[in-house]
């Protein structure tokens, strides 16, 4: 079976003014459907410039990326928005959510994009939002609910297109450790149902979630390796080593 994600020689530089900072180096990566990987690494490692790669935000300078069989590699700023649109669900730390609109509305925009009628938008973010234990707070806007319940919303958005990949940017940043525990079980439900997760993160106990670790330093993987499911404590001795 072809991976849903394979990147060849990735590289991305930025120049400013008269420098030039090479932010990916060359990466190369393969992601199998199904897969939970957490994308690690320090202030500057080019994982941020790695997942916009991966969320078709950014485009590289050089290499390849076939995601889903399509080569987005050097799409144009619009192709690149459908191929957004169609196959990647964003969960930001931020929440992003609209202020003015309810839960229900929220989650519903990217179908408006899709062209799906009203009462089929309505109807499949109404199924989303119960999904991920929201469906007493359909019509709350994001300042009627806590970090928690912003961030659930913010996961059913996500996946109301089905999309390819489901990637979340440090989902957990904004949240204190009990919610953010409770927002990883959510992820790790999501995943156990086939979705597709790729996470960015810097905190350890966060990645441990994941079933594979990508570490990034100075613009290249530096470390790429299965999670072995052993218990929390000596996962992180494991880490440490």
């Amino acid at each position: 079976m072809e991976p849903l994600i394979t990147i060849t020689d990735i590289g991305r530089k930025y120049v400013i003014g008269a420098e030039v900072i090479h932010a990916l180096k060359s990466v190369s990566l393969t992601i199998n459907k199904g897969e939970f990987v957490a994308l690690m690494g320090p202030s500057g490692s080019g994982k941020s410039t790695l997942m916009n790669i991966l969320g078709c935000l950014d485009t590289p300078t050089k290499g390849s990326y076939v995601l889903n069989g399509i080569d987005v590699s050097h799409m144009t700023d619009n192709q690149l928005a459908e191929v957004r649109n169609k196959e990647i669900g964003f969960v930001f730390q931020t929440f992003n959510l609209l202020p003015r609109n309810t839960a229900l509305d929220n989650v519903a925009l990217p179908l408006v994009y899709s062209g799906v009628s009203k009462e089929e938008r309505m109807n499949r973010a109404g199924n989303a939002l119960k999904n991920v234990g929201l469906g007493h707070r359909m019509d709350h806007k994001p300042n009627e609910l806590s970090g928690g319940q912003r961030q659930r919303v913010a996961v059913a958005r996500a996946l109301i297109n089905n999309p390819s990949i489901i990637l979340a940017d440090e989902p957990t940043g904004n949240l204190d450790t009990k919610t953010s525990i409770e927002i990883m079980g959510l992820l790790e439900d999501i995943h156990e149902k086939g979705n597709t997760i790729i996470l960015v993160t810097h905190e350890e106990d966060i990645a441990l979630h994941a079933h594979r670790i990508v570490r990034m330093r100075d613009g290249l993987i530096e470390k790429d390796y299965a999670n072995i499911n052993i218990s929390k404590t000596d996962r992180s001795l494991a880490v440490e080593e």
